[in-house]
């Protein structure tokens, strides 16, 4: 077996079988190819039209896309200038605001400064009101009157002719009222009244005089007197002939017009000048008014005060009084300086009596050599505080 060759023939068949197997098999490769091209080129053309499909709804969708975004642009635009309005708006309101701040602030400034000054003003009212009302109090000190009138003789003048009968059942008053005015004397002062004003005139311009006691020489300095408020006027009264006031009456509990009746009942037994005409009873103020059917005499007139009287077990105490109309009239207020008075000050003499040290003053002042005149009164207080009373401010000491 070594050595055995093959022959050519078998291998040349065998080398174009090779061959033939390879063409048969490049053959099948290249239908392979052929078959695979065409449907690479179908898959292609369906992926193409695929694609086609895809860009036209890519291009659809871009110009949708560009359409909104045109839109939003439009509404960034829009909504861009809406907020710069509002910005300026709000700047402005800002601007408005810091404005009406200061505005209000300067205002708030100026109204402080008024109510400050308001303030100064009514402090300085209330100031003057309480001085005001300080000097009413003084005057209406000054000015008030004592209700009570001293007892005096009266007797008639004349007679008047009586034109209205209603007068007739009225008795009429008149009194002339001059209050005397106080003036408060100290210790070691001396009230000196002269018949000339002008010798007192005299006396207060040159102020400083010296008077001779019996041990010693005193200094004393010369004031004008300064009198507090006068007044003077007329009071007319009239005193009903008819009429009684009954005040203070008790409360019984029972009807007025029992009260009435009772009142009525009980005047008419007093036989005070007529039956009774007429009674005002109320009981609130516990009052009554009796109007008797003729005029009363006189004396009942002037009969007043408490009164009881008994009636069904009850003993009833009230008050009579007359019943007057009273007013003012010719007032006058009058206030000043006394010209005739003047006021010695400085007076300080021991072991001497009043008597004695008036003596030596009227005496100095009397001397038309020391500026003096006729004296027609003095006033001298030796120890603690007294005081005179002027009819008016040219009347004497009191």
């Amino acid at each position: 077996m070594e050595g055995t060759e093959i022959p050519e023939t078998f291998v040349k068949e065998t080398g174009y079988t090779k061959d033939l197997e390879t063409l048969m098999a490049n053959a099948i490769l290249e239908e392979r190819e052929t078959s695979g091209q065409a449907a690479n080129a179908t898959e292609k053309q369906k992926e193409l039209e695929k694609w086609k499909e895809n860009v036209a709804k890519a291009e659809n969708l871009k110009s949708n896309m560009l359409l909104l975004k045109l839109a939003a642009d439009e509404k960034r635009r829009n909504h861009q200038d809406k907020l710069r309005e509002l910005k300026d708006r709000e700047n402005k309101i800002v601007m408005e605001i810091t404005r009406t701040q200061e505005d209000c602030k300067r205002t708030l400034s100026g109204i402080n400064e008024q109510n400050d000054l308001l303030r100064r003003e009514i402090q300085a009212l209330k100031a003057k009101c309480e001085a005001k009302n300080a000097k009413c109090g003084e005057f209406a000190q000054s000015f008030q009157l004592k209700r009570d009138i001293p007892e005096k003789k009266m007797k008639c003048t004349h007679l008047e002719n009586i034109e209205n009968e209603d007068d007739c059942m009225n008795i009429s008053c008149l009194f002339h009222i001059t209050p005397k005015i106080p003036f408060r004397l100290n210790q070691g002062e001396a009230l000196i009244t002269f018949e000339q004003e002008s010798v007192a005139q005299e006396l207060i311009k040159k102020h400083s005089h010296t008077v001779q006691m019996e041990n010693e020489k005193i200094r004393l300095q010369a004031l004008p007197v300064t009198l507090e408020t006068g007044v003077v006027f007329e009071l007319h009264s009239k005193i009903s002939q008819r009429n009684l006031h009954v005040s203070n009456i008790p409360d019984l509990n029972i009807p007025e017009e029992w009260m009435r009746d009772k009142l009525e009942l009980h005047f008419c037994q007093t036989k005070l000048g007529g039956g009774v005409q007429k009674v005002a009873y109320d009981s609130r103020s516990q009052m009554a008014l009796i109007t008797f059917a003729e005029p009363l005499d006189a004396n009942d007139i002037a009969w007043f005060g408490p009164y009881s009287f008994h009636t069904s077990g009850w003993t009833l105490s009230f008050l009579v009084s007359p019943v007057t109309q009273s007013h003012l009239e010719q007032f006058q207020i009058f206030s000043g300086i006394s010209k005739k008075t003047i006021l010695l000050t400085g007076i300080k003499v021991e072991g001497e009596d009043e008597e004695s040290v008036e003596d030596l003053i009227v005496i100095h002042f009397q001397k038309a050599s020391n500026g003096g005149g006729e004296v027609e009164s003095i006033k001298y207080a030796s120890k603690g505080n007294q005081i005179a009373y002027f009819e008016n401010y040219a009347d004497d000491v009191i």
